[in-house]
């Protein structure tokens, strides 16, 4: 996994707060949008946290265990628990699957596995969504944008997670923008990891509804927690030259 560009920009990060978290970088953010890392740890520190990054984290191995490659995702999830285990301070994801992977997943592979089922709860308990963390723990919720938005839930983070009203919280504070409810905005967008891969016509027709939901909210730009949703329907605007444009809450919140 590349994290060239987080280890450059760690030397930037504020790191002499009195609250120190640690950044939990997914393999989107760090190959496609490392943008939404950045804007993530930009937010975190202004809202007066400290802000590390473990150099050693990989995937959470969230892809095999859907698969159901079990023995695949152990060791991935084995390297993460050991990796944060000697990070101090709470662990924050941008992204709902991500995050449901290291609180529910990891439960699931190590039931039979008293010793790292334990290690995996301490995990899971210090474990937060971006959103969630800065609602929740944090009381975040003034920010400021220009213009109309509009949100797509992931399902992760709505349906495993349970997080959505902290989402909706931060984007009804936001100065200067009008938030336009989304039609059927719980609809999944097709993503779903390796989904679009197995069932790609079934993907694309879900993200043929999306994309016209999206262009009946009349909102120039959809927010979303997740990078897989704002990949996977970025590129489905960008091949059909739409002018909407999809954004990681992130970078919503580090607007300034």
């Amino acid at each position: 996994m590349r994290l060239a560009t987080f280890e450059k920009f760690r030397c930037t990060i504020y790191t002499t707060m009195q609250k120190t978290v640690q950044l939990f970088v997914t393999c989107l953010v760090d190959t496609f949008f490392p943008r939404v890392g950045e804007a993530m740890a930009d937010v975190l520190a202004r809202a007066g946290a400290g802000v590390d990054f473990p150099a050693d984290q990989t995937c959470c191995g969230q892809p095999a265990f859907n698969a159901g490659r079990w023995q695949d995702a152990r060791p991935m999830a084995k390297h993460t628990i050991r990796v944060f285990e000697s990070a101090h301070g709470d662990v924050i994801i941008p992204s709902g699957s991500c995050a449901a992977m290291v609180r529910h997943g990891y439960a699931e592979l190590f039931a039979d596995d008293p010793d790292w089922l334990a290690r995996a709860r301490s995990l899971a308990a210090r474990a937060y969504e971006f959103s969630e963390y800065l609602v929740d723990v944090l009381g975040v919720t003034d920010v400021r944008w220009d213009g109309a938005l509009t949100y797509h839930p992931s399902c992760h983070l709505l349906r495993a997670l349970g997080v959505d009203r902290q989402p909706r919280a931060l984007l009804a504070n936001v100065h200067g923008a009008e938030v336009v409810e989304l039609p059927s905005a719980e609809e999944c967008c097709g993503f779903g990891g390796v989904f679009s891969v197995e069932h790609p016509e079934i993907s694309a027709e879900m993200l043929r509804r999306k994309i016209s939901n999206i262009e009946n909210s009349a909102a120039p730009t959809v927010v979303t927690c997740d990078t897989g949703c704002l990949m996977h329907i970025q590129g489905g605007l960008k091949r059909n030259k739409k002018p909407q444009r999809v954004v990681h809450i992130a970078e919503v919140l580090n607007h300034v």
